[in-house]
């Protein structure tokens, strides 16, 4: 009896052993957007690049597994939905966690349908574009970065102070229908800045090209976005205002609920990384204005904040 238990108390061990190897070899899956500069950035002919695409290396390597990023393609119009398409990824097994993703409570809430359309990814098929993935439930790891508005000028605006989106009035403003942006000029101070407010289709204007151009005086952005321009067009006459709106949100990963083992882990990751520097260094080598992570943590009705003000 005792030379069976000892028998099996090896086989035990071996198979352990051997689990735990599997899981060493199973590379960690991260979506990525491919063309969200300089957050992430997967163009062909070139190496991947961006803050995130940084910060996923080394999130796998203090996991001890290979990084394996599934990359996607995001739409820019006024039907999308982030919540949607990164819950579809997840719940599809396209990864284990969407990387840079905005951490409201608008956007972890339980979906309000059943299904949704996969967003276009690397590797996908006909039938892929056109079936609908079951739904599960987001669950975010801890923020890692901050992403502000900011108020950028044209270059007739240029050397215009701005401490308060107030401080627009009399300008001429562009901003994209149905952005955040939006919907912070369409409802400011009750409307007082409506006239002043041209819209562009997003996905089929160049809000920075009409900036740039002369034809507006200031818009409303996310700051990576003026990071990404000024990176691409660094003789640009279009200038930050070094206003920040109040009211942001954090980004961090998002993975399913029922995986927060995994998220658990990504989380330690990451306070060691912060703890080090490390993911503001990431951010200074991807041309990021690095902020880190702000209070609340994630960001609640974001909506009611800004009619409020």
């Amino acid at each position: 009896m005792r030379g069976r238990r000892v028998a099996w108390n090896v086989a035990a061990f071996l198979f352990t052993m051997t689990s735990v190897a599997v899981a060493a070899d199973d590379p960690l899956k991260i979506c990525l957007d491919e063309d969200r500069p300089p957050l992430s950035m997967h163009h062909r002919g070139k190496p991947d690049a961006g803050f995130d695409v940084l910060l996923a290396q080394a999130i796998a390597e203090r996991l001890g597994r290979p990084l394996a990023i599934q990359w996607f393609e995001s739409r820019l119009d006024e039907d999308s939905s982030p919540q949607l398409e990164a819950n579809a990824l997840l719940s599809d097994g396209r990864c284990s966690l969407v990387g840079g993703y905005a951490l409201t409570q608008d956007s972890l809430v339980a979906p309000g349908m059943k299904t949704a359309r996969l967003p276009d990814f690397a590797g996908a098929t006909r039938d892929d574009r056109r079936r609908r993935v079951p739904l599960g439930v987001l669950a975010p790891s801890q923020p890692y970065v901050y992403s502000p508005m900011t108020v950028v000028l044209g270059p007739k605006a240029r050397g215009r102070r701005i401490s308060d989106i107030g401080d627009l009035a009399g300008l001429r403003l562009v901003i994209e229908s149905g952005s955040l942006g939006d919907a912070i000029l369409m409802t400011f101070d009750k409307g007082r800045l409506i006239d002043s407010i041209t819209h562009l289709v997003p996905g089929r204007d160049d809000l920075l090209g009409a900036l740039q151009r002369g034809d507006h005086d200031a818009t409303l952005i996310d700051l990576a976005r003026f990071d990404a321009h000024r990176a691409a067009h660094p003789d640009t006459a279009i200038t930050a205002s070094g206003y920040h709106y109040p009211i942001g949100a954090n980004r961090g990963y998002v993975g399913l609920a029922n995986d927060g083992a995994l998220i658990g882990a990504v989380d330690k990751a990451l306070t060691e990384l912060a703890a080090e520097g490390k993911i503001a260094e990431f951010g200074k080598q991807a041309g990021l204005t690095y902020l880190p992570p702000r209070e609340p943590a994630i960001l609640g009705d974001v909506w009611t904040k800004i009619i409020q003000r």
